[in-house]
């Protein structure tokens, strides 16, 4: 066991501020040598597009561009696969089902033995991606598994009575999405117990695994590309919102309260099923553009005169995005955006999911859209940038692994001072 060590264990259990290792004199990364990881594996849940999860798992192959990658399905177009920088992916038995490529979805009762099945025993620490069962993975003893969790598992716990309302008719199908998901939340839990650390996307989702999971969660912000936005400060007078068009992101709600003030001006951006649904209720003043591409993406959120976000997220891309081109953001005041979004500096809340609170604070927002600095918002996306993320996220698996080797226990690792509060602990 290594003795660079002094006083014997720590009396207090919780995570410590300070850093063991001198990033002055142990390197850029602040761990000797001898104890840093030389394998890393990364499990992620599935690999069906490139989306908000996979562009997390891309700057963790960036941090350790030699590691493993393992995932239950991998069905990434050709066209998208540029993010996993020439890795192989190992698959699971999932890949070789009938139509798995479009009902993977439906193999969930699988995915808890498929995702046991990787063999992981050549990594020295193991990183799951988890929104779902990758957290699952067997370990040994002598191996550190961290699990990066972008949510506990919604549909099967805190969003269990809308999925069950929404998605599910009356009949077998409800009968057998109810067991399911119940013997999945039993599954959930127990693999909760083989994660040596956990770190979380968002204070939001520290606090869903303290009350899922009875496990206290490192937060590191996901990393957003800000830069390749910049910041417009003569803007247009359109409100702008982007999303998949589905019911959770309250597109609907946010169509019908500006088809309530014909003066102001909304585009919509985003496809999905509830397209033509909202295609029937928008005003004149409301414009459904459907897909765009990036460049024109990029142009509407630099030139909108606010964005609009009516979502209870986990945390919330977007909307940081919005901030990184200088354009304030008027938001549902619930969940990562409370974490994002600076009221009165870079935006507004509103308080309930209602057409009259979402008009509300469009009138507040126009109240203090003089004296907001289009700066101000550009320095709060900084906090989330590509190079954030990965700096953090290599300090917190150095020192982990560091502590681990070093012989103490799990809930003793500590990760290192971040005075921005990207990192903290809940």
């Amino acid at each position: 066991m290594n003795d660079s060590r002094s006083g014997g264990r720590p009396s207090h259990p919780r995570f410590s501020p300070a850093p063991f290792f001198d990033l002055a004199t142990n390197g850029g990364d602040g761990a000797p040598a001898a104890l840093r990881p030389k394998r890393v594996g990364l499990v992620h849940d599935w690999l069906p597009v490139y989306a908000g999860a996979e562009r997390v798992l891309e700057q963790m192959i960036r941090v350790f561009p030699d590691s493993a990658l393992y995932s239950l399905i991998d069905f990434v177009p050709e066209d998208q696969r540029a993010f996993l920088q020439g890795h192989s992916v190992e698959t699971s038995f999932i890949q070789r089902l009938p139509f798995a490529r479009r009902l993977y979805r439906h193999y969930l009762p699988l995915a808890p033995l498929a995702v046991e099945q990787f063999d992981l025993t050549d990594h020295d620490v193991v990183v799951s991606s988890s929104y779902a069962v990758a957290k699952g993975v067997l370990t040994r003893a002598d191996q550190l598994h961290i699990s990066y969790v972008h949510s506990p598992v919604r549909y099967a716990w805190d969003l269990y009575h809308e999925y069950m309302e929404e998605g599910m008719s009356w009949g077998l199908r409800r009968a057998v999405a109810r067991l399911v998901l119940h013997y999945l939340r039993l599954y959930d839990v127990t693999a909760a117990s083989r994660v040596d650390l956990f770190v979380a996307n968002s204070q939001t989702v520290a606090r869903r695994i303290w009350k899922t999971y009875r496990r206290r969660a490192h937060v590191l912000y996901p990393p957003v590309d800000v830069d390749r936005f910049t910041v417009e400060d003569q803007k247009e007078n359109y409100y702008l919102t982007m999303s998949r068009l589905v019911p959770y992101k309250r597109v609907g709600l946010i169509v019908k309260a500006f088809a309530e003030m014909p003066e102001k001006e909304l585009v919509v951006i985003g496809e999905g099923p509830e397209y033509d649904t909202l295609a029937r209720r928008a005003g004149p003043n409301v414009t459904l553009l459907g897909y765009q591409p990036d460049d024109a993406v990029t142009y509407y959120m630099q030139n909108a005169r606010a964005f609009v976000f009516a979502a209870e997220e986990d945390f919330g891309i977007v909307p940081v995005e919005a901030q990184a081109c200088g354009t304030p953001v008027i938001a549902y005041g619930r969940g990562g955006a409370q974490e994002t979004v600076v009221p009165g500096t870079t935006g507004v809340f509103f308080a309930e999911q209602t057409v009259d609170h979402l008009r509300a604070a469009v009138t507040e927002f126009e109240d203090i859209r003089p004296g907001l600095d289009p700066a101000d918002m550009r320095a709060q996306a900084e906090r989330f940038a590509v190079p954030v993320f990965r700096k953090r996220f290599e300090e917190i698996v150095q020192h982990a692994y560091a502590d681990f080797v070093d012989g103490y226990a799990t809930d003793e690792i500590r990760a290192v001072d971040c005075p921005s509060r990207a990192l903290s602990t809940v």
